[in-house]
């Protein structure tokens, strides 16, 4: 985990509640800056079919 690149959120502020992604040739790791600890892996195809659930809205009722 020490030799990740990680790449910090375009949408991060100054209030550290950032997102950070970092891969491997195998798996996406996902953490919240400000807990570097806690790390989701993922796999390319599984992060894929999130992100295309999340744009359609399929997770909408979690943030209302």
């Amino acid at each position: 985990m020490n030799q990740l690149i990680w790449q910090k959120s375009s949408y991060s502020g100054d209030q550290a509640n950032c997102v950070e992604i970092a891969s491997t040739s195998e798996l996406v790791y996902i953490r919240e800056s400000d807990d570097a600890t806690t790390i989701l892996a993922t796999t390319r195809t599984k992060l894929h079919a999130w992100i295309r659930a999340a744009k359609a809205g399929e997770f909408d009722h979690f943030t209302t």
